[in-house]
């Protein structure tokens, strides 16, 4: 079994590797990169999997607004992305990333979550369509792949509108 823990910035070389063959390209990569030197960082709320003192894999929660049409603001934050190294999916270690990043949420002061992901997978850890508190991506996509999830009870229920993500989103 992995040990997670919360990531340094010593980690950032390792965990570039991790995210860049998980997604065999290194956008995502990028963006983690851009994310950390940006005001939606939480440093609590990056964190690797390792065994053997190697990274094999990461999380990310970023600051992001939940904007109604009023201007309003409400801060969640996004899920994105969760890595493992390719050789080692489907052994449950980005299940364990998700769960103790949803922990680490909570106990930073958070009270929501959304994501973009597979509508078969994220359920499991307490997601639902995003569209249950009429909450929209800023792009198009399909009501079932973007979600969202409450960490305090009704933290959504008067919250309503269009996720602005951070900048570094659409520079990579």
């Amino acid at each position: 079994m992995a040990i997670i823990r919360t990531a340094n910035t010593e980690d950032l070389q390792q965990i570039s590797k991790v995210v860049t063959a998980a997604f065999n390209q290194a956008n995502e990569a990028r963006l983690v990169e851009a994310l950390y030197q940006s005001t939606a960082f939480v440093p609590a709320l990056s964190l690797v999997a390792e065994e053997e003192k190697q990274a094999i894999g990461h999380i990310l929660f970023t600051k992001i607004n939940i904007e109604n049409q009023r201007g309003d603001c409400h801060e969640s934050l996004a899920l994105a992305p969760v890595s493992v190294l390719p050789e080692l999916q489907g052994k449950g270690i980005g299940g364990q990333l998700i769960k103790k990043g949803i922990e680490a949420s909570r106990l930073e002061g958070f009270d929501s979550i959304v994501v973009l992901g597979h509508d078969t997978y994220y359920p499991r850890f307490g997601f639902e369509p995003a569209s249950k508190w009429n909450i929209q991506a800023p792009f198009p996509v399909e009501n079932k792949y973007f979600m969202a999830m409450e960490l305090v009870p009704e933290a959504l229920q008067n919250v309503q509108g269009t996720v602005i993500y951070p900048n570094e989103f659409s520079q990579v």
